[in-house]
């Protein structure tokens, strides 16, 4: 029997030190905005956790919260600004009423689509200019998913023209929102997204707008509306980051802050081109449903991205004329590097990013 006890005791003193050698240099709890088990969650976050525990050999753990587990869901900047996590997964669509800069990363009506808009941040200097407002808020920020273009709308009432805007309760955020109240007069409402589906199927909106055809599936959407409005010119791309508070980044190891960014990159390559799978196939079943799906004209379409720029020109001047001029600069460069996608593609960059859903699928 005390034989049995030693090998016991030496067993498990050997599982500790084991464990104890291969602890986590760095831990982070990183919440995010969307309910686990989510796609975001999925393809973004814990995708993330997993590609950073390979790169730097699980030197480095992240931990997955879901919405409202450790922060509510529009909270998660706060949370890592005030100490509460260590990081948080989010995206700048919710920081647009702080700063309407954020608008420009968040993804606007009748911005560049995924591929362009992905090329200006990693290539164009958008990266950088992220990083700048960020650190204006004590934040290090890693880009952390890319997205493709959504749906418009999962809506109980048809929508092929502004005057089916008028009074339209909308589900929506960001400068959408904006430009929905002040360009249409529908009446825009934001909730956080495990709340959708309830004020959806019991029409308390008529209308809402999520994610990617893929990324709104598993929610059930179609269920609860008859009607699908393509293409999403108002989200032909959106961004999400994993931020982290400046001091907190600057206690990394120095060889293990490259390796998370590339863990960062990494993520978001193979996320879009896991949404542009995906949402190939969901358009199809959407298709073949029950759904009635309405295409907008690409003249309503110009008309919704022509709204969108007014409204992101007329911020930015606002902004410049308050002395905040970073608006303005940070637009300027991005419609430049736009400019650049038009006479690539020789088309206008709002129509080539707004149409990519109804023409690819």
């Amino acid at each position: 029997m005390k034989k049995i006890f030693r090998t016991l005791a030496v067993a498990a003193f050997t599982l500790c030190a084991a464990g104890a050698a291969t602890a986590a240099d760095v831990t982070w709890r990183v919440p995010t905005s969307v309910p686990e088990g989510s796609p975001f969650y999925q393809n973004f976050l814990e995708r993330f956790a997993s590609n950073v525990k390979t790169i730097t050999s699980g030197r480095v753990e992240i931990q997955p919260f879901g919405a409202g587990v450790i922060v509510p869901a529009l909270k998660v900047f706060d949370a890592v600004r005030d100490g509460v996590v260590e990081a948080g997964h989010s995206t700048s669509s919710y920081l647009v009423n702080q700063n309407p800069e954020n608008a420009i990363f968040s993804g606007f009506p009748g911005g560049m689509g995924p591929d362009a808009y992905k090329s200006w941040l990693y290539q164009g200097g958008g990266k950088e200019k992220l990083e700048k407002l960020r650190a204006g808020q004590g934040l290090k920020t890693m880009i952390v998913g890319i997205g493709s273009s959504e749906i418009m709308a999962h809506a109980n009432k048809p929508i092929r023209s502004a005057e089916d805007l008028k009074g339209l309760k909308y589900r929506t955020s960001g400068p959408w929102a904006e430009v929905m109240r002040d360009y249409f007069g529908a009446v825009p409402t934001v909730v956080p997204p495990g709340e959708i589906y309830t004020l959806l199927q019991r029409k308390g909106v008529d209308a809402v707008e999520w994610a990617p055809p893929s990324a709104n599936m598993p929610e059930g959407f179609h269920q609860a509306a008859k009607y699908i409005v393509v293409p999403g010119v108002h989200q032909p791309t959106f961004m999400w980051e994993v931020v982290v508070k400046q001091e907190t980044w600057d206690k990394v190891p120095a060889d293990l802050k490259p390796l998370i960014e590339a863990a960062a990159q990494l993520t978001t390559e193979q996320s879009l081109d896991y949404f542009y799978d995906a949402d190939m196939k969901a358009m199809e079943k959407y298709r073949s449903g029950r759904n009635e799906i309405i295409t907008l004209s690409p003249e309503f379409v110009k008309q919704l991205s022509d709204a969108g720029y007014d409204w992101m020109h007329k911020t930015a001047e606002a902004q410049k004329a308050a002395g905040k001029p970073e608006m303005a600069e940070v637009l300027a460069d991005y419609e430049a590097y736009a400019g650049l996608s038009f006479r690539r593609h020789r088309v206008h960059p709002a129509t080539l990013a707004g149409l990519q859903i109804g023409r690819a699928h």
